[in-house]
């Protein structure tokens, strides 16, 4: 919490760095009383029309009074916000709350120099964040009917409005809980300004290089050798103070004296140099930096706090920053042509766009691409990834026409839940390839707010193949699939073709196919490769398009062992050919080659640039694997992805207000437990029962339970590593009478003596059925987690969970029952009937739905739930609630900080 002088308290999260549709940056925060001069200058800066606008007259200065009433709020009733750019204030916006306490009115000024860049949506989704969490639900607002830019703002946001003119006034009301519609207008916009601030720095249409040296082997040196060398279509300049003339172009001492305007700033200058080049940069207008200098998260806290501070100075001015200690950035595009990068040369064009954090890594990710010939749409080396992210980049690409695949090496993983949205979408259009080092985890990039993950690291792998991420454990991993996503088409299905000139390598091939979940329709090795060129050429032709031709096959694996009279590149040239006329993938794997010369992984094109390409391998089990993901990959993308569907009965409103109620008891981050009667009442406004129980002290206490609850009844203990284990006499059942169950108290309490002495408690009895387990937490990371698993020691013992990240659609919630090994026992194992699952199906897709719309649930379980083959019935339910955290990817637009 931020506790302002003379003002109220507010939460820190409150303030934020915004990305403009313009894909600058800006900075977000509430009023202080120190704001008053900036208050001031900002509004006498205002046109005559753009005031009369907001106060529906005009008025040249705003008297001490009004300024005192704009800037001391008390974040509660009256709430103000203001984006501010190089330090200057840019918009306001502010409500404040009417004799109705659940409504306010809102109000709205912009600079005159600012409009058209999307402040006024960002302030009102920020403002009506902060009205839902001081209890406000509706919006009003008086607007003058020629005020089209304000009424737009209010229309386009996706909310319902009421609209009325009155008087001269168009007044405007409006529910602001999000809707789908709201939060997919939020998610266009933040898409569009995302996008662009990365279209921006990977095409600008200047750059300078600051630090820029004479000495070669330099950094600065090399980077601007590079961006020339590799063609660079828009301007360069260097600057230096200490040299007049760089690599035959004049050096300029500041960048303030570079003639023209500069959108890139490439910077290789000693870190203790970094903050003043910044400072330059943004007084000249620059948008956006590569900052390839080290000194930063290597240097432990000192530097963290360096990298902080860049990244705040950076953004206050409205830049964009890749790095620090990036390795560069590409872009093959020959309208751009650009190696701002310690590559040597540009790679070759293509389809594939790479990201990679850390130098070190973006150096090896690079490399692997250049020596197997993938071509590159564009190449991202985010470094110490302070600023932009692996998120950001997927913006760019989702639109980039030249780029048909990506891959993304990533060390950690700021935002899941962003990642995640964004991962699910671009994967519709593009495969989306995944490699993530042996130490990420779900953690923030060094130098970010840290916060400790709650949810088992099973549940990022679980969040990936949701989103049909193609994950991976390395970096050759990571290319050996790019070969085949960026050069052949998607295969159809799992069935394989394997041919070879040696029967004992098709068999190790088809036999290695297996395991990865691809099915051998048939193996060739009838073809003579030794049949003299022409022939064994012609013959390997016709039973390729044969084979090709045949719908049961799906693609080609060929293990080939080059001979005399078919070299490697001739065998490769007829598999090319064979797969572009069939539009079926065929890779290659050969072996029994020597020459330490010969790149064998690796897309080659036998053809020439322009022809027809195939991905070569030196191992047989590397091009099975790589094709195997590629084949999960195309049936996640041909499958139905189901829809989102709020189960009937869910009474999200009244659930919101009970919550709301629980935790104005609960003080600061502390969580309660609620009582069994307290969460049983709010889990029925999702439609979720609780089988009610009885904890009772007296015999008596226990016979009334029992004749309230309805026999027969059953007898358990609440202690809760005994309650649900019959053997060690923690549980009792079918307990028909009064008699039968005075008999029982007497006996359990017996049974439980050595365990020490704990409460009984008395539950109707439900029908038989297979005891399953379902628990969902608020994730500090990955905020909703839900978790399934069959009760006892699938779970206990061998953590045989399910995990997913909500929102689930239908298709999801089906693998979800389905994915724990011992789901089997649900669908009639070894004789007994099938339970019901769709029950269980219904009851996850109800506990998703609560848990991802009340973040201040901080856990749920239901232990066991007894899945009969009619209904699911739940015999106990744990819920905790707790002041939600800020969630990494909610109904505002913020940047990670």
């Amino acid at each position: 919490m931020v506790d302002q002088p003379g003002a109220g308290v507010y939460p820190e999260y409150w303030e934020a760095d915004v990305v403009l549709r313009d894909g600058g940056t800006a900075h977000l925060r509430p009023i202080s009383p120190e704001d008053s001069d900036a208050l001031q200058a900002f509004h006498a800066a205002q046109s005559e029309a753009s005031i009369y606008m907001r106060f529906f007259s005009f008025k040249p200065r705003l008297s001490s009074k009004e300024l005192r009433r704009f800037t001391e709020v008390d974040h509660r009733d009256r709430v103000a916000f203001v984006i501010t750019i190089g330090g200057e204030i840019v918009g306001v916006g502010r409500y404040d709350r009417l004799d109705d306490p659940t409504e306010a009115e809102v109000a709205f000024n912009i600079s005159d120099n600012q409009q058209g860049r999307g402040i006024g949506s960002i302030l009102l989704e920020h403002l009506a964040a902060a009205a839902r969490e001081n209890g406000i639900r509706r919006f009003t607002a008086e607007v003058l009917p020629e005020n089209r830019k304000m009424l737009r703002v209010f229309a386009d946001a996706g909310y319902e409005l009421a609209r009325k003119f009155d008087d001269g006034v168009v007044s405007v009301e409006f529910n602001i809980d999000p809707t789908e519609k709201s939060l997919a207008v939020m998610e266009s916009r933040e898409h569009r300004a995302e996008a662009r601030s990365v279209r921006d720095l990977l095409a600008p249409s200047s750059i300078a290089v600051v630090g820029a040296s004479r000495r070669w082997g330099t950094v600065g040196h090399q980077l601007l050798e590079h961006i020339i060398e590799g063609g660079f279509t828009g301007a360069v300049h260097a600057v230096n103070p200490e040299a007049f003339e760089l690599a035959g172009m004049k050096s300029f001492a500041r960048i303030a004296d570079v003639p023209g305007p500069v959108q890139l700033a490439v910077i290789a200058v000693p870190y203790e140099e970094v903050p003043k080049v910044v400072d330059e940069c943004g007084a000249a207008g620059v948008k956006g930096l590569v900052v390839a200098t080290a000194g930063y998260a290597d240097d432990g806290e000192r530097g963290l706090r360096r990298q902080r501070d860049l990244v705040r100075q950076a953004r206050s001015y409205g830049m964009r920053v890749i790095g620090p200690e990036s390795l560069g950035i590409v872009n093959t595009n020959p309208e751009v042509s650009l190696n701002a990068s310690m590559a040597p040369g540009l790679p070759r064009r293509g389809g594939l766009g790479l990201f990679s954090q850390s130098a070190a890594i973006g150096v090896s990710v690079y490399a692997a691409a250049s020596r197997r010939g993938l071509g590159l749409s564009s190449f991202l080396s985010a470094g110490n990834r302070a600023d932009i992210s692996g998120n950001d980049v997927m913006q760019f690409w989702e639109d980039d026409p030249d780029t048909a695949a990506v891959g993304l090496y990533l060390e950690s993983i700021g935002n899941p839940r962003k990642f995640s949205r964004l991962a699910r979408r671009l994967s519709r259009s593009k495969p989306v390839i995944v490699a993530k080092s042996d130490v990420t985890g779900l953690r923030l990039p060094p130098g970010h707010v840290v916060r400790t993950t709650l949810a088992p690291s099973a549940a990022l792998d679980a969040m990936m193949r949701q989103a049909g991420v193609i994950a991976v454990e390395t970096i050759e991993q990571l290319m050996d699939v790019a070969q085949i996503v960026s050069s052949q088409p998607l295969p159809k299905g799992p069935a394989l073709a394997v041919y070879s000139n040696s029967a004992a390598f098709g068999k190790v091939v088809a036999d290695n196919a297996a395991p990865h979940g691809l099915v051998v329709d048939r193996i060739v090795t009838d073809v003579d490769l030794d049949a003299g060129t022409s022939a064994a050429r012609e013959g390997l032709r016709r039973s390729l398009r044969k084979n090709l031709a045949d719908d049961s096959v799906h693609a080609v694996v060929a293990a080939m062992v080059p001979s005399r009279s078919l070299t490697m590149d001739a065998i490769a040239g007829v598999l090319a050919e064979c797969a572009a006329e069939a539009d079926k993938p065929v890779v290659a794997a050969f072996t029994g080659i020597l020459d330490s010369s010969v790149q064998l992984d690796g897309v080659l094109a036998p053809s020439g640039e322009s022809g027809p390409s195939l991905p070569c391998y030196s191992s047989a089990g590397s091009a099975v694997a790589a094709l195997a993901a590629v084949v999960r990959y195309a049936k996640w993308l041909d499958r139905d992805q189901g829809i989102f569907v709020e189960p009937a009965g869910c009474d999200r409103e009244g659930t919101r207000e009970h919550i709301e109620r629980l935790l104005s008891s609960v003080a600061g981050e502390q969580l309660v437990r609620l009582d069994d009667g307290e969460a049983a009442a709010l889990l029925s406004r999702y439609g979720i029962p609780v089988v009610p129980s009885a904890v009772f002290e007296s015999d008596d206490e226990a016979v009334a339970a029992a004749e309230r609850l309805g026999w027969p009844v059953v007898l358990k203990t609440t202690d809760p590593a005994l309650r649900h284990r019959l053997d060690l006499g923690g549980v009792r059942l079918d307990i028909e009478d009064a008699d039968s169950l005075r008999r029982n108290i007497v006996q359990m309490r017996r049974a439980l003596e050595p365990y020490g002495s704990s409460a009984i408690e008395v539950q109707a009895m439900v029908s038989v059925g297979q005891a399953c387990r379902f628990r969902a937490i608020e994730d500090p990371l990955l905020g909703p987690v839900v978790s399934f698993g069959l009760a006892g020691d699938a779970v206990n013992l061998l953590d045989d969970w399910a995990h997913r990240v909500p929102p689930l659609s239908s298709t999801d919630l089906h693998d979800f029952i389905r994915a724990p090994r011992a789901s089997l026992k649900l669908f009639g194992y070894q004789g007994l009937p099938a339970v019901d699952v769709a029950a269980l199906e219904d009851l996850g897709a109800r506990l998703v739905r609560l848990k991802d719309e009340h973040p201040g649930i901080a856990l749920v379980e239901f232990n066991p739930v007894l899945a009969g083959t009619r209904g699911a019935k739940i015999l106990a339910a744990e819920v905790w609630i707790g002041n939600a955290a800020q969630r990494t990817d909610s109904a505002r637009r913020a940047m990670r900080s």
